[in-house]
């Protein structure tokens, strides 16, 4: 009888939309953090911003590497949200899906722990999963590099091939693949990477193509 997966759950535009709402603000906090602590102008705090997100995938870790930020302080300061309820984009559905949904469920996200937290509060889905690892949890060291995953799967006790990743960004399942998870690139852009066992337009479609990851 085949074993019951570990569902590794990414956060912002996986199981809920981000883009309208809450990316726009982060990268206001970021860039306004940035001015305030680094004595920039605005136009050189969003320049500095995007060029370490791009260097390094998260503008943490350049901020650690070339400015000794200490990242809980940044983290609070930038995932800051006075009115998180009524920035969230999400199916209501969600809840319903993730109930019948088999085997364990843990969110494995880039963002802070207590903002990914108070996130699934908002969608009621937070008492559905079993563990939230932030970016504190990984060491500061976000996906899609390796060393995330190896954290993770250490802390969790974990085998690759239990896991089934599901990522709105394909480069992230790159390296769960690598590993010998099974993908599932929700949304994305217009080409199936070969790294992608599944593709679905959005996180309810889930449940509908259990088949073809092999869960029953």
């Amino acid at each position: 009888m085949p074993t019951a997966p570990v569902w590794l759950f990414d956060l912002d535009n996986t199981l809920h939309n981000a883009s309208p709402h809450i990316f726009p603000h982060i990268n206001r906090s970021m860039t306004r953090y940035l001015e305030q602590h680094l004595g920039l102008t605005l136009d050189e705090a969003n320049a500095l911003r995007m060029h370490y997100w791009h260097r390094y995938g998260a503008t943490l870790l350049g901020l650690m590497r070339h400015h000794g930020t200490d990242p809980d302080h940044f983290l609070v300061e930038t995932h800051r949200f006075d009115r998180l309820h009524e920035m969230m984009v999400f199916e209501r559905a969600l809840r319903g899906m993730l109930r019948r949904l088999p085997g364990r469920k843990i969110v494995f996200s880039n963002a802070p722990r207590h903002y990914a937290r108070a996130a699934l509060a908002v969608m009621g889905i937070d008492r559905l999963f079993e563990d939230v690892v932030g970016i504190e949890d990984l060491g500061y060291q976000p996906k899609p590099g390796i060393r995330a995953y190896r954290s993770l799967l250490h802390a969790q006790r974990l085998r690759p091939e239990q896991c089934i990743m599901l990522e709105d960004s394909a480069v992230n399942l790159r390296t769960a693949k690598r590993l010998g998870m099974r993908t599932v690139l929700v949304g994305g852009g217009l080409r199936t990477p070969a790294y992608v066992d599944l593709r679905i337009p959005n996180i309810l479609a889930l449940r509908r193509q259990l088949g073809r990851l092999g869960v029953r």
